[in-house]
């Protein structure tokens, strides 16, 4: 069983801190929806809206730069 974490606000440097430190998992997002992680990555769901798109990228975007940061 998964357990999912839920940001009250979308802080997406935040979202993506977690989603790399836990590597695997699901979210929610108030006012963005559910999502779920794997490889710390988000995955696009299907079908994707364009909020949940724009989340992804964005959230995805943040964690490459922290792995180049880190680097």
């Amino acid at each position: 069983m998964q357990t999912m974490r839920v940001f009250k606000k979308y802080l997406p440097l935040m979202v993506a801190k977690h989603v790399k430190t836990f590597f695997k998992g699901r979210i929610y997002i108030h006012g963005r929806g559910r999502f779920d992680f794997q490889s710390g990555l988000l995955l696009m769901p299907t079908p994707a809206d364009i909020p949940h798109r724009q989340t992804v990228l964005e959230v995805n975007e943040l964690i490459s730069r922290l792995h180049m940061d880190a680097a």
